[in-house]
């Protein structure tokens, strides 16, 4: 039986309710969930003094987070055709309100990433969830609009992350960044146990135990590497970097081959025949290339103002707020714009401005205006927020209903992977070009100015060639998805 097939004895049909509050639900619980891949970035410094611990050992709570959603999200594609949505969001809310009260009463390091580890668990469900949902109830014609606003769940979340961090810490110990989500995370929980149902369809798929494997070792393995990449910059990573590369490459090469194999039979854990639609392929490198641009600005941004401006952590989570909502306020239009007008109207300017948005960090040095950077990070948020909603209804809106939940699976896993890349490379970039200039006899400051200015340049050079990359991108037709569905009731 082909994935794109139903039958009554091996398929839940969606129970008939109005999906605009699920929706709405799951808006706000990605929201919350996702917040948190970031909402640590500020606090590190904190916690090195709080718990005795080395910069190395307090950059595993990101990437620890990191690694376990690299591991989690290419399992997703066959939860999600397996299990149904009202289980598979209150398993997700419940791995993240536990995860969250664990890192809240933790009485040390080790007990904190546990917490970290479990919170991600259920936010790795969550995002692959909520797109699969949108896709498979939201009409073509409206797609953009929807995907506007889970944009602002993929960009948003994550860009205000360090800014709630900041106001928290200002006031408040860092357990209370957990203390304030999780009676969020719990109303969440609660909510969805009255409201979701089932309106996305399962079938009778099957796990391969040794694909999930190969994933694991693949994703993660790649995922540790590149995030280990800063620290063997600094003198401080435990492993080599190469080894845990090596091994995620090759483990990744046949994790692709055992996939090629068993998507002849419809049961492979990630379906790589997504791939086959060219639009598809040129926006998931797109969004790859923006969110690695995104993800390495949120990280570099902090270190920059705190240890070259002397900032306090407050002003600086306030400094990365205007360009974070609005990213959030042009979401929507851009949505609308794109259901009128395409992706190509929305992405080619928006490629441009961000662009342009790093070519103006490469300007930051010691006697820069606070104003400045403000209004180069709202010019690279501006872009993105251009960019990345056009690119994910583009890439997801080509595929057949079948696809779906691998579409949105393999656009998440690689998100993360693009993130851990950009981090590990503004990081590293940093770590060497301030090295250089210290050899060289420049002051502290001035080596950290010049190692910013390096890594700024290398991300401008990337995007400059994402923005020609941009010229490619074309609308995905209107009726994608909805003969298949038509077909498959």
């Amino acid at each position: 039986m082909s994935l794109g097939t139903r039958s009554p004895h091996s398929s839940t049909v969606p129970t008939a309710v109005r999906s605009g509050p699920v929706i709405a639900l799951l808006v706000v619980s990605a929201f919350v969930v996702i917040l948190n891949e970031t909402i640590m970035s500020v606090a590190l410094p904190r916690l090195m003094v709080d718990l005795s611990i080395s910069a190395a050992t307090a950059q595993w709570l990101t990437t620890g987070f990191l690694l376990t959603m690299a591991i989690i999200i290419p399992l997703t594609g066959f939860l999600l055709s397996r299990f149904p949505l009202r289980s598979l969001y209150l398993t997700a809310m419940m791995l993240f309100a536990v995860g969250t009260l664990i890192a809240a009463l933790a009485p040390g390091f080790g007990m904190l990433l546990v917490g970290r580890i479990v919170q991600a668990m259920g936010t790795a469900i969550m995002m692959p969830l909520l797109m699969t949902t949108v896709l498979t109830v939201v009409a073509p014609e409206r797609r953009g609009r929807m995907m506007g606003v889970i944009s602002i769940v993929i960009a948003v979340a994550p860009a205000i992350g360090p800014t709630v961090s900041g106001l928290i810490l200002s006031v408040l110990d860092w357990r209370w960044m957990f203390w304030i989500v999780l009676p969020i995370a719990i109303v969440a929980l609660i909510l969805g146990a009255l409201w979701v149902r089932n309106v996305t369809e399962t079938r009778d798929a099957r796990l391969d135990v040794l694909s999930l494997v190969l994933s694991a070792f693949g994703f993660g393995g790649i995922v540790f590497g590149l995030s280990s990449i800063g620290e063997a910059a600094s003198g401080e990573a435990a492993i080599p970097p190469a080894i845990p590369l090596v091994v995620g490459v090759i483990a990744l090469a046949l994790f692709v081959w055992r996939q090629l194999l068993l998507q002849r039979t419809d049961s492979a854990l990630l379906d790589l025949r997504t791939f086959r639609s060219p639009s598809f392929s040129i926006a998931v490198v797109l969004v790859v290339v923006m969110m690695a641009a995104l993800f390495g600005t949120l990280v570099l941004l902090p270190m920059y103002l705190q240890q070259v401006l002397g900032l306090d952590t407050l002003t600086v989570g306030l400094m990365l707020l205007p360009g974070g909502a609005l990213m959030g306020l042009v979401a929507p239009l851009v949505g609308t714009l794109f259901d009128r007008f395409g992706p190509r109207p929305l992405v080619i300017p928006g490629a441009a401005v961000a662009t342009a948005g790093l070519w103006a960090m490469t300007t930051f040095d010691q006697t820069t205006s606070i104003g400045w950077v403000i209004a180069a990070h709202m010019m690279l948020s501006l872009g993105l927020g251009f960019v990345l909603t056009p690119l994910m209804t583009s890439a997801l809106g080509t595929l057949p209903v079948s696809l779906y939940s691998h579409g949105s699976a393999t656009v998440t896993t690689l998100q993360q992977v693009a993130g851990a890349a950009g981090t590990a490379v503004f990081v590293t970039l940093l770590a060497v070009g301030s090295a250089s200039a210290a050899q060289s006899g420049s002051a502290a400051t001035e080596a950290m100015a010049h190692g910013v200015h390096i890594a700024f340049l290398t991300g401008a050079i990337v995007a400059s060639v994402a923005f020609l990359l941009s010229f490619f991108v074309r609308r995905p037709p209107r009726a994608a998805g909805v003969t298949e569905r038509a077909a498959a009731h």
